[in-house]
């Protein structure tokens, strides 16, 4: 049977997707890396890093793309290419997207240095300032696109015929941190309770509100492109603003404010938003 008419992928779609993205993203991650080399030790493989997350990305773009044409045909390429090349929205939609995550962090950071100096903002002690906002730029866009292609281009719509944009967002955002699991995984993960709770940090506290606020975004513009941006914007945060030093308790800390922070931006969007109607 052709898995064009298969059965399965046309009553579960969203199940087909997610069990692709998982299989492409760590599958192609353990074949290149090595099943004894997982997790990846950044001390000792610096220079493979970067290939290990391109192939990371090709899940979420490979898996969403096929299904697409799977599902909805040259419809749904078109469909998408419509979405993602719509930019003509309110400005407010750009200044939410381009910068929800970056100054949110930036007011987080200033008030956790009166705690400690290490929270000083990553950017101010790195030297080659405009070639590491640049890289961050770069870096952002491509996963913002990579990544999109498939969560926003495909899952999300998917889920909001049948559920609200903040069931829609922490399902999603669920999926999305175990996603990350490979990648955020260390040896010393399960060695402790203080490993073992920034790994959970890591992986579940924030990505789920955070979606939710993509989501609504998603939801209220109908563009890829502001999804990506918001993505963008993410990655840029953490790899420019947030210090890349942090350990231990005060990396800790550090997640945990910063998931409360995100949780209460989720919950005024539940408040206001009004979004509460699955769509036709």
């Amino acid at each position: 049977m052709k898995i064009r008419n298969s059965v399965f992928v046309k009553k579960y779609p969203a199940i087909t997707y997610l069990i692709l993205v998982f299989a492409l993203s760590w599958g192609l991650i353990i074949i290149l890396a090595g099943p004894g080399n997982i997790p990846i030790d950044p001390e000792h493989s610096e220079n493979i890093l970067p290939m290990l997350y391109t192939m990371m990305l090709i899940g979420p773009s490979v898996a969403g793309l096929l299904l697409i044409g799977l599902v909805y045909g040259k419809e749904g390429f078109r469909n998408f290419t419509a979405r993602l090349l719509r930019w003509k929205v309110g400005i407010q939609w750009y200044i939410i997207a381009l910068l929800t995550a970056p100054v949110l962090a930036s007011l987080i950071l200033l008030i956790l240095t009166r705690v400690s100096p290490e929270f000083e903002t990553g950017l101010f002690n790195t030297e080659g300032k405009a070639t590491f906002i640049l890289s961050g730029i770069i870096t952002g866009l491509m996963v913002g696109i990579f990544e999109e292609a498939g969560w926003s281009g495909f899952l999300i719509p998917k889920l909001r015929l049948r559920y609200n944009v903040i069931i829609t967002g922490l399902i999603v955002g669920l999926f999305w941190g175990a996603w990350h699991f490979i990648l955020f995984w260390e040896s010393d993960s399960f060695s402790g309770y203080i490993p073992l709770l920034i790994l959970t940090g890591r992986l579940f506290t924030w990505l789920p509100p955070y979606r939710v606020l993509m989501v609504w975004i998603l939801d209220r513009t109908d563009s890829l492109l502001l999804v990506i941006l918001t993505h963008a914007s993410l990655v840029f945060t953490t790899t420019v603003l947030v210090p890349m030093t942090l350990i231990g308790k005060s990396l800790l800390i550090w997640l945990t404010v910063w998931s409360a922070a995100l949780w209460i931006v989720m919950a005024a969007i539940a408040i206001f938003s009004k979004g509460v109607n699955t769509r036709q």
